[in-house]
């Protein structure tokens, strides 16, 4: 069976300053757009079966230029909604709250429309994600093609799912530091999910 592959976006201004960043749409910067490209490399040896990124355009432009094509967008890709904490930094947070923990404490409560997301929605939205990437790593191995899925997303969101895939709660995310531009695979071992590479920006890590 392949394995599932996770593509933080490139750099764009906000995360080159530490903001929290969600549903904000930002482009990817020029150093960002050049971590995008530099990814294609990496996966050139390969045998991608499918590539699903978030709708943000920061995703879909880091696999555009990544050169994974085609894609498909899900809805459950998104980054964890920060609520009242979009667009501000961890350090100003601490500032009002100085034992804040994002991983225990969820953000504060956002607009109607992005009220914020508490660990325990953010873990059920990546289990649907990962219910769909075994369906779709059976499927391939079932007609033959096999290969790996890739999901194109955001840090804390695949931080997230990285705990969820290897059967830890979500607050366990915290221990995944993962780079703008970076790519990592998740792959089994005597049957345990495992993983495989992590946060790798360079072919001699890969």
């Amino acid at each position: 069976m392949g394995e599932l592959i996770l593509v933080r976006h490139g750099e764009t201004s906000w995360s080159r300053t530490m903001k929290h960043t969600s549903w904000t749409e930002l482009p990817l910067t020029a150093a960002g757009e050049e971590q995008a490209q530099a990814v294609a490399p990496l996966l050139a040896s390969r045998r991608v079966s499918l590539t699903v990124t978030s709708p943000m355009e920061r995703a879909v432009r880091t696999a555009e230029l990544a050169g994974l094509n085609p894609t498909f967008t899900d809805p459950d890709l998104v980054e964890w909604d920060y609520g009242a904490y979009e667009g501000v930094t961890t350090v100003e947070i601490h500032q009002e709250r100085p034992d804040w923990d994002l991983w225990r404490d969820g953000v504060a409560q956002g607009s109607p429309e992005h009220p914020g997301e508490s660990p325990r929605q953010v873990g059920e939205r990546a289990d649907r994600v990962l219910a769909k990437v075994d369906r779709a790593l059976r499927d391939a191995d079932l007609d033959g093609r096999g290969g790996d899925v890739v999901l194109v997303g955001h840090a804390h969101f695949l931080r997230a799912l990285t705990a969820r895939r290897l059967g830890l709660d979500v607050a366990s995310g915290a221990l995944f530091r993962l780079d703008t531009g970076s790519v990592s695979r998740l792959g089994t071992e005597h049957g345990r999910p495992v993983v495989s590479a992590w946060n790798v920006t360079t072919p001699e890590r890969w």
